[in-house]
């Protein structure tokens, strides 16, 4: 399975990178157990997707719900909440 990551704004800002394809060898994964596959790396990488840092997720340009599953080809983009005013 493959997942396009896009990163956005501040996060793509520290990490350092604006987006990967991710290989994983299941047929199906949550957002959430990317963003923790993610964090396991260890790093920027657990400090700026930590459980306790606001951040947003969609897949494929549409908000989602962290346990929803993802399929193969879907792309997962992670951002800092907006505000405006």
């Amino acid at each position: 399975m493959k997942i396009q990551l896009k990163f956005f704004a501040s996060v793509r800002e520290k990490l350092g990178c604006a987006s990967e394809v991710l290989e994983l060898e299941v047929a199906t994964i949550s957002a959430q157990q990317v963003r923790e596959l993610l964090i396991s790396r260890g790093g920027v990488w657990a400090e700026v997707l930590a459980p306790s840092k606001a951040l947003r997720m969609a897949c494929n340009q549409q908000m989602l719900n962290t346990d929803e599953q993802l399929q193969d080809g879907a792309e997962l983009a992670f951002f800092p909440p907006v505000t405006g005013g």
